[in-house]
């Protein structure tokens, strides 16, 4: 199995190097004013602690985020109680005055809730915060003031615990023992769960929930020590110390600007951004069957896998929700540590997540589960722009106040001004006593003592005059420092003047601008409406395109529908035509052939009447035979005349084939193999004919005639032979279709009877059949009489084709 994903680190890799890439990025937006939310995911014991806690000498990410932070803001930290939070997840900002107070309230408590910096480190946890590389964050902003709150939550069977919370002795309710006296070790109220909350920008937070100011990261990680101590472990077949419930460490940064000075915290709540890391330490996901868990720890392992599962069942839908363009609701609220952070994958702050990964190779099913859900978060985008609050005041006053507060410093001192008035005025009254001339003796002996006056008034002369020149100096250091703050004075009013005049241009330059923006931002409102505008007229012409299309489609099938009815209509009433007509044709010819034949027959028939009539006449009138008697008729059967005997030296009979009126056509000659040979005289022959036994369509299709030789057994008990044809015609399907359209029958017979031949060639036969019984020429005309046109072919003759 292959995942791709972001960054794959070795087992050899160090922490320095995990935190550089995964972690520094959310400390930075952090301090930038932006939301981060960092999960360690994996099955149980793959590490997932060790990598978020570290080992002693190599801290985790959780302590390197906290050294990283405070390196970062360290010089610019607010004092304490100057931030304070509420209780809807905001913050408000307080004057030095309220912040004093509330110290001196706090250091007034006997239980201190915020561990102080000057107390010592536990030696537990010392090597985890000695970081040695000193990280720091860029382009921090010097003009504001930091605050940091952490507090530290666990979600254990899908309840929600606070670590930071210290559960106080009851005295209303004492604990007694069976023998009626209090129980002398108080005990604790178990801890109480909170509850999830929304707050007015529709964030999550934990109500209730302790938040302590750190300072330090000895102190924040103090904290969390504290409540790591509280968190719940087990012993399990995989992990001798396994997390049984999701750890979540929250680090809150409040920052707000300066005033204009640059001395204190702008006391605007407006200006206040607060700004939220989540470092999320999830419990793994295990199968009771290899843990052999029982009781509370089957109920603990449930809990965790239904949590884990809704979290992977939320990403993929917002993965779902991404990638097809669809708003599919996704289900936060069926777990508490997915409706905690439902504000991150709403786009509220950045997401990343470390899979931690075991090769054991009894973990590989887990461990493939696990790869396949971290590849498919990497596919879901929820980052959107978090917009800072402008405060309008000139960058860089915090250290132009610093310089100028040395200067103004450094220029007293050097004329003298009041850096420190006890050592000045003990300078002072050095100097003057030292340039004052001692005292002499003043005690008068003697009255006629003229020395010591002399002496005491010249003493006194020349102190007058040190002090003259003493209240001249300091009449012109008076003068000069006079002049000093004048010009100290005039600077500041040309420097107020010049800043007034550069904030008046910057307040043209922003008044400028706004008017530029809300003439853009309404510019953008015509645009945007003008933009719908349109956008609502092409979805009106798409759908009268489409409905256009559509019924242009539909016309379109119509008349195709149409000109394919009429095509087939037309091949029908062709075809009908066709057939009519040769239908037509058939029968025009066979009723012309009809009427031929029966107008040869009638002209048969007289040509046979007046050539009996004629013989009749002209035969010589001889002795009238004896007509035989009835009784004779009876006895002796009635002979008819034979056919005339052969000519003995005729020539021999030359055979001629009927020719077909389709000679130039191929035929199919289809000869049943149950058909008998005839042997007679005259045989069918079809020239280009293909002969079968059966018929097919290989055949079928490389001719255009059809002949079917059929034969049968006549009433008379000889065999008829019919000779069925047919056009071929080709098929609209690709086939081959046979339409009859004639019958020729060609039937033997044996004579059976004799009859006169009309014409005989030969003169002796005429006598010999002078004995038969057609000598009586009264009979004879009567037969000659009594024959029709239809009724007899006449001897010797006889029509073998038959129309259909």
């Amino acid at each position: 199995m292959q995942y791709s994903f972001k960054e794959v680190f070795g087992t050899l890799v160090v922490q320095k190097e995990l935190f550089d890439v995964v972690a520094k990025p959310l400390v930075e937006d952090l301090i930038h004013g932006k939301n981060g939310l960092l999960f360690t995911y994996g099955v149980t014991g793959s590490g997932k602690t060790h990598t978020m806690t570290g080992s002693p000498g190599d801290g985790g990410l959780l302590p390197r985020c906290l050294d990283m932070i405070f390196n970062s803001i360290g010089p610019f930290q607010a004092k304490r109680f100057v931030f304070k939070l509420d209780d809807k997840n905001g913050v408000d900002v307080q004057c030095e005055v309220d912040a004093l107070l509330e110290r001196q309230k706090r250091e007034a408590m006997p239980i201190m809730k915020t561990p102080s910096a000057i107390r010592q480190i536990d030696p537990e946890f010392a090597d985890m915060i000695n970081v040695q590389e000193h990280c720091k964050a860029d382009e921090v902003d010097e003009d504001n003031v930091y605050a940091v709150f952490v507090s530290y939550i666990e979600i254990y069977n899908n309840y929600i615990y606070d670590l930071l919370e210290e559960a106080p002795f009851d005295p209303i309710k004492p604990k007694w023992n069976n023998c009626n006296t209090p129980v002398r070790n108080g005990d604790f109220i178990p801890p109480q769960s909170k509850i999830l909350r929304e707050d007015q920008n529709h964030n999550m937070y934990v109500a209730g929930c302790t938040e302590v100011e750190v300072k330090s990261t000895e102190e924040a990680f103090e904290v969390f020590w504290r409540g790591q101590k509280k968190r719940r472990i087990a012993n399990t077949q995989l992990n001798r110390e396994s997390s049984r419930s999701h750890s979540v460490f929250i680090i809150k940064m409040a920052q707000a600007p300066l005033d204009a000075d640059g001395d204190n915290v702008l006391q605007e709540k407006e200006q206040i951004t607060l700004s939220q890391l989540s470092l999320v330490d999830l419990a793994g996901s295990e199968r009771t069957s290899r843990t052999r868990a029982e009781g509370n720890r089957l109920r603990e392992a449930g809990n965790i896998n239904q949590s884990l599962m809704t979290l992977r069942t939320c990403i993929e839908v917002l993965r779902e929700n991404q990638m097809y363009g669809i708003n599919k609701m996704v289900p936060y609220r069926d777990s508490k540590l997915t409706h905690l952070f439902k504000n991150y994958f709403d786009g509220g702050g950045k997401v990343r997540m470390v899979v931690c990964v075991n090769p054991k190779s009894e973990d590989y099913e887990e461990s493939l589960q696990v790869m396949r859900f971290a590849e498919m978060t990497q596919e879901v985008e929820v980052a959107r722009p978090v917009d800072r609050p402008l405060c309008g005041l000139t960058p860089g006053r915090r250290f132009r106040n610093q310089a100028f507060r040395e200067e103004l410093s450094r220029k007293l001192e050097m004329r003298g001004g009041p850096i420190n008035a006890e050592r000045e005025e003990q300078t002072l009254s050095e100097m003057f006593l030292q340039n004052f001339p001692p005292l002499p003796l003043c005690e008068l002996l003697d009255v006629n003592d003229d020395e010591a006056l002399p002496k005491l008034i010249e003493v006194l002369e020349k102190r007058h005059k040190a002090r003259q020149m003493l209240s001249q100096e300091v009449a012109k250091t008076a003068l000069a420092l006079k002049t000093a703050l004048q010009e100290f004075d005039s600077s500041v009013v040309s420097k107020e003047n010049y800043m007034q005049e550069k904030l008046s241009e910057k307040e043209k330059i922003l008044a400028g601008q706004k008017m530029e923006l809300e003439r853009q931002e309404k510019k953008i409102k015509t645009l945007e409406y003008k933009v719908e505008i349109l956008e609502k007229t092409t979805t009106i012409y798409e759908e009268e395109k489409r409905n256009l299309e559509q019924e242009l489609e539909s016309q379109t099938q119509k008349l195709q529908r149409q000109a394919s009815d009429k095509r087939r209509l037309e091949a029908r009433l062709q075809g009908v035509m066709t057939e009519t007509t040769m239908k037509w044709e058939k029968e025009c010819e066979r009723r012309v052939a009809a009427k031929q034949l029966e107008m040869q027959n009638k002209l048969w028939v007289k040509d046979e009447k007046l050539k009996q009539l004629k013989a009749i006449v002209t035969e010589p009138k001889n002795d009238k035979p004896e007509r035989p008697s009835r009784e004779r008729d009876r006895e002796k059967p009635v002979q008819r005349s034979v056919s005339p005997p052969p000519v003995p030296n005729a020539p021999p009979v030359r055979l001629r084939h009927r020719r077909s009126r389709s000679a130039g056509e191929r035929w199919v000659d289809h000869k049943p193999p149950s058909n008998l040979p005839t042997e007679t005289v005259m045989q069918p022959h079809v020239p280009h004919a293909i002969t079968v036994a059966a018929a097919s369509e290989k055949a079928l299709a490389k001719c255009d005639k059809y002949m079917l030789t059929h034969q049968e057994l006549a009433s008379d008990g000889e065999i008829e032979t019919k000779l069925i044809k047919g056009d071929v015609f080709k098929t609209r399907g690709g086939g081959q279709a046979v339409q009859f359209t004639e019958i020729e029958t060609l039937k033997q017979e044996s004579p059976t009877g004799r009859k006169r031949r009309s014409s005989p060639s030969n003169p002796d036969l005429h006598r010999d059949a002078a004995d038969s019984e057609w000598t009586d020429v009264e009979t004879r005309c009567s037969v000659a009489v009594e024959m029709r046109a239809g009724s007899a072919l006449g001897p010797g003759y006889q029509h073998h084709a038959q129309p259909k």
